[in-house]
């Protein structure tokens, strides 16, 4: 699941639980399902982290080194 559809769904069964009405049994599968994306969304932003962190030690070692091609 994309990162974008997941953040949304996630903001979407919040608002639904903040808005209350729900029985005990339907906030218990919401929060469930809630907790699924939250883990989703945090794998996607793990990841954007790691590349970022890559692309940014790429660039300082290309800094370091004047011979470097590029």
């Amino acid at each position: 699941m994309p990162y974008e559809q997941a953040r949304d769904e996630l903001t979407e069964l919040v608002r639904r639980l903040e808005a209350g009405g729900l029985s005990l049994a339907e906030s218990l599968q919401l929060w469930e399902r809630g907790e699924e994306l939250a883990a989703i969304c945090e794998d996607w932003l793990e990841g954007a982290r790691a590349r970022l962190a890559a692309a940014l030690a790429r660039e300082h070692k290309q800094a370091e080194s004047p011979d470097a091609p590029f």
